[in-house]
């Protein structure tokens, strides 16, 4: 077996096997197979594609590439939650708290921000002296106590994928569908969560633009997770505007609060929601109906929001001295009209420029920073009302690439669903 072979295969568009999966993965890691060689395979795949066995064998493979969390000692069912990313998803915050009220289990690892979405242990860092690690036995203890515990991925948890996902990102090789979905998948299935439910973002603001695809990548993941033993249900949502109003780490901490509360935009409720009955549903072995009456009377008698004070409690969080930037400025409409559009991508990459980001693993990022809408797709608004307010410290924006983000006309074209479908 050698490498050319395994490229020129895929290149003929042939399936290759486990095997040539493992000894691509193993050659990698071990530096005896070069960057080139590997990149030559990734473009191939990107181009010719792969099929269900395939991306099922790849995920095999990277997910015991490395750590494999043992989450037997927590008591009951255990049920992860994943994002494909977007601009404002601070759903994780809300949704771990809500669903641990209920009694399922959430033993959850999340990742830091990537280019122009923001990451889960980003937000959470913003609250003064939250502790994104805990010792294996710390995060059991806390899960089996309060139901929830979010800490930062282990570094050696699918080393393959962290070292493919770098050599992708700079070979044009990322949004191939089935390297995304093996990506997503082989770390979930490291994670040690009996069940798994994926929020698919689809828009301009997400990895995923068209619907066709996140379909696609919703079915690759549901394959992947039966063959390996996890019931995996996908939610396909928009994200071709923010969702809810704030951008930026500890706005997006302050929303989730209010969301938790029972206020807050009503399409973050909605899509937390929809997450959140499914979770309970497989978590609690219920009824879909059974499992959203729970998320709905949790949200609203205030047991979610006592969780995730104690949550953020238990690790070192002290939430009262959660702070934003200190210069806001307010950002108003140049005429009168409806909003047809907000560009959710170019928000992301202004905030992230703002300093809510990093460009490099080095940088510190600036926790205050970032955006509220004031307004939403389908909104009327006034010349000289405003569109939003900004939050800035360090850094500067430019006006108008902030007003060049809104789309406001006479009239509305009608927006798309903010949830699309299921796929399980």
């Amino acid at each position: 077996m050698n490498m050319i072979d395994i490229i020129n295969k895929k290149r003929l568009k042939q399936d290759l096997t486990k095997e040539e999966f493992q000894f691509v993965i193993d050659g990698y890691l071990n530096k005896e197979i070069p960057d080139y060689q590997v990149s030559a395979l990734l473009m191939a795949i990107c181009l010719n594609g792969m099929t269900y066995k395939e991306t099922s064998d790849l995920t095999g493979v990277m997910l015991k590439s490395g750590d494999q969390i043992d989450l037997s000692k927590i008591k009951g069912r255990k049920v992860d939650k994943h994002s494909t990313g977007g601009v404002g998803d601070k759903i994780t915050l809300i949704l771990g708290p809500l669903v641990a009220s209920c009694g399922v289990k959430v033993a959850k690892m999340s990742g830091r921000g990537l280019g122009h979405t923001g990451g889960t242990i980003d937000k959470l860092e913003s609250i003064p002296g939250f502790q994104v690690e805990l010792k294996q036995e710390e995060f059991i203890n806390q899960v089996n106590k309060l139901g929830f515990a979010l800490v930062s991925q282990s570094g050696n948890l699918v080393p393959a994928d962290k070292k493919l996902y770098a050599l992708r990102d700079v070979t044009g090789t990322v949004e191939s569908i089935p390297l995304i979905a093996s990506s997503i998948m082989s770390k979930k299935c490291a994670s040690g969560a009996d069940k798994i439910v994926i929020d698919v973002k689809v828009g301009e603001g997400a990895l995923v633009k068209t619907l066709e695809d996140a379909r696609t990548l919703a079915q690759y993941m549901v394959h992947i997770g039966k063959e390996h033993g996890k019931e995996t249900v996908c939610v396909l949502t928009r994200m071709s505007e923010p969702l809810g109003f704030a951008i930026g780490n500890a706005l997006e901490v302050q929303e989730a609060m209010d969301v938790l509360q029972d206020k807050g935009p009503e399409d973050v409720k909605k899509i937390v929601i929809e997450l959140g009955k499914y979770m309970v549903s497989m978590g609690l072995d219920i009824s879909i109906s059974e499992a959203e009456k729970l998320v709905k009377t949790h949200l609203k008698d205030g047991s979610a929001y006592d969780t995730f004070l104690k949550f953020v409690k238990a690790q070192g969080g002290e939430i009262e001295n959660l702070s934003f930037a200190p210069k806001v400025f307010s950002i108003k409409s140049s005429k009168n009209g409806i909003v047809n559009h907000i560009d959710a991508y170019k928000l992301g990459i202004l905030v992230h420029q703002m300093g809510a980001g990093r460009e490099t693993l080095e940088d510190e990022i600036d926790y205050g920073v970032g955006i509220v809408l004031s307004k939403k797709v389908g909104d009327f608004v006034l010349e000289n009302e405003e569109l939003m307010k900004v939050y800035l410290n360090k850094k500067d924006v430019k006006l108008n690439d902030l007003i060049n983000c809104f789309s406001i006309e006479n009239d509305f074209t009608n927006q798309t669903p903010l949830i699309y479908e299921v796929i399980k």
